[in-house]
């Protein structure tokens, strides 16, 4: 009652409840509400009443009318608030003209539980770090997590101990608010009985090319390399995950799978994501298919048709062991792998020439992504995952269905979508550039910059650095009701089509595609999972930072190289052994981005995942 109360007063209303006014009545008495000129009810000017939000670094209180009026705060300034809270702040005079506030009293307050953890016999949140004072942290043992009552911090549940690995998983699901993707998976009741006659394609020798671990095979392909037809046969998960059911309305909360480390958090119960919907080798599966006829002299697709089919993928393959094969490396095979492999080979050449006319208006970034190796829940090794020449086999044939996709949505539809850079963006990253030693200018547009750029850095011995500044210099990619291109790839229309297991976008437009209807709340639907992509996304850097702190408390004094990668933070990262782990130098003296150095590991907190280090000079 208390916040609509106030949007009320902040909107000039005139007219008010009894109850409202008996409300009323005990702020004026405080001063807070008081009458203007034309006898209104309004905020006294010195008060703000905000809904407070509390993220990793900062507090935010956020104003009831207008976020152009929000205002920061410091975790000392929260004075018993927490996230959720709506409170009264009064203004602090700051000389620096930047607004201050300070809580003063907590207006209505959220009843929610906060992660703990015991650290010199107090209570510290784990998301902030702020200490609660409270006499019952005397009860447990340094370290111990705990799940408390926001306001009372009385105890919910003791969850174990920060120095046991196997509560990180638990930390990072909690921090982000995805902790309910630990319940117990909803029932599936799925058989393959439609009444409709589908394509059948199960004599096409199609197979599936996937990491070692995969469990859920979206997408299946084959080649006609006679009638120079390629068909990608893709999950329909539509087909068994209804608009409306309660298993879509948990897929759209989740909207994507999460991929920890040790384990897949999918966004559909086990039943689907690694039975019936999977395109599992040898099993008849239903599927929803793209039939493109290849124009191979101008690497376009000349017509493609799209329609529901069932199919039998008759290999499911590594990446190795297709990178073996296009290398000439056939090792043993049989008369099936053999039929596979003879429509692979060709394909592959095939999409090498799409892939070059691609890259005349899209971007080759050498990118590598490091995969972290657990064993029993703690750090073991970094394996370094560079893009092969299978994975851009699979890449580009998935590139062409989602293309093909995009071109069949109505005018408003779901879209993945990736502006141009705003123009401070690529001035920064000309100046960033020549201040590594590689002389770079603007060019007539963005494009021009950027293959510019690149072809610089190939005479330099920056070429990966670069390539990583190029993509920080560029803007986020998400999903749009309206096609506004995507830079990145050089594409005037795309859509994610390929991966409806683990993407609720691609199950939206699967429904899009057969219905020819759009949902009413398409913008909404586009805003959450775009949102929830991000979140999910530091769901899993979280975590994996917390392995690192780990590996380092357990490595104190060890010696391993770093490069600069943050000169106003400075901030590093590890380039050898443990890729990827983000250490702060502690004796830093300016070195340029990028520099090389030799360091040694000082401290770790795998609370905050702060791994401190000191270069041996």
């Amino acid at each position: 009652m208390l916040k609509e109360l106030f949007i009320k007063i902040q909107t000039d209303c005139k007219t008010y409840s009894k109850s409202e006014l008996i409300e009323i009545e005990k702020f004026i008495k405080d001063e807070i509400i008081v009458k203007n000129e034309d006898n209104n009810y309004e905020l006294n000017s010195k008060y703000k009443v905000a809904m407070v939000s509390v993220g990793k670094n900062l507090v935010v209180l956020e104003d009831l009318i207008s976020e152009h009026k929000n205002i920061k705060i410091e975790f000392d300034d929260l004075n018993g608030a927490y996230d959720g809270d709506l409170v009264l702040a009064k203004r602090v005079f700051n000389p620096r003209s930047r607004t201050k506030a300070k809580i003063v009293k907590i207006l209505d307050g959220k009843k929610n539980d906060i992660l703990v953890y015991i650290k010199d016999k107090a209570f510290h949140t784990i998301k902030e770090d702020i200490t609660l004072e409270n006499k019952n942290a005397l009860k447990y043992n340094e370290g111990d997590v705990l799940l408390v009552d926001n306001k009372s911090l009385e105890l919910i549940k003791n969850l174990g101990n920060i120095e046991d690995p196997k509560i990180d998983e638990y930390i990072s699901l909690y921090l982000y608010n995805e902790i309910f993707r630990l319940d117990a998976p909803l029932e599936v009741d799925a058989s393959m009985n439609d009444p409709k006659q589908r394509v059948d394609l199960r004599d096409l020798y199609f197979c599936t090319i996937d990491p070692n671990s995969a469990k859920d095979h979206d997408d299946a392909i084959y080649f006609d390399k006679n009638e120079n037809i390629l068909y990608v046969a893709i999950a329909d998960v539509s087909y068994f995950v209804k608009e409306g059911s309660a298993l879509d309305k948990q897929a759209f909360l989740k909207s994507t799978s999460i991929y920890l480390p040790h384990k897949v958090l999918p966004m559909l119960p086990a039943a689907l994501s690694e039975d019936m919907c999977s395109l599992k080798e040898g099993v008849d599966r239903y599927s929803y298919v793209f039939k493109m006829h290849l124009d191979l002299q101008n690497q376009s697709v000349k017509k493609a048709e799209l329609f529901e089919a069932i199919i039998n993928s008759h290999k499911n393959f590594s990446y190795g062991r297709i990178d073996r094969v296009i290398e000439g490396h056939l090792d043993q095979y049989s008369k099936v792998e053999k039929e596979i492999f003879d429509y692979l080979i060709p394909l592959y050449e095939i999409t090498k020439k799409f892939r070059a006319k691609r890259l005349l208006k899209g971007y080759d970034f050498r990118t590598s992504e490091n995969r972290l190796k657990l064993k029993n829940s703690n750090l073991e090794s970094i394996d370094v995952e560079t893009s092969t020449a299978s994975h851009q086999l699979v890449e580009e044939c998935m590139l062409l269905a989602n293309i093909e996709a995009s071109k069949k949505v109505n005018t408003v539809g779901i879209y993945r979508i990736h502006e141009e850079p705003a123009f401070k963006a690529i001035s920064k990253l000309v100046d960033d550039v020549n201040i590594l030693g590689v002389n770079v200018k603007l060019q007539s547009d963005v494009h021009d910059t950027i293959l510019h750029i690149q072809q610089k850095a190939k005479l330099s011995m920056l070429s990966a650095e670069i390539d990583e500044l190029i993509i920080q210099s560029q803007t986020q990619a998400k999903y749009s009701s309206k096609n506004l291109g995507h830079f990145g790839l050089g594409f005037s229309s795309y859509s994610h089509f390929t991966s409806p297991i683990r993407r609720y976008s691609d199950l939206v437009l699967h429904r899009m595609l057969k219905t020819k209807q759009t949902p009413k709340d398409i913008d909404d639907i586009c805003s959450h999972i775009s949102l929830n992509e991000r979140k999910v996304d530091q769901l899993v850097w979280d975590f994996e930072d917390r392995k690192y702190a780990r590996w380092a408390a357990q490595h104190i004094d060890e010696e391993i190289k770093v490069k600069i990668v943050d000169t106003d933070k400075a901030r590093a990262v590890c380039y050898e052994k443990m890729f990827g782990m983000k250490v702060v130098l502690e004796n830093y003296k300016g070195q340029k981005l990028f520099t090389k150095l030799r360091v040694k590991i000082k401290s770790a907190d795998i609370v905050t995942k702060v791994i401190v280090a000191t270069v041996k000079y």
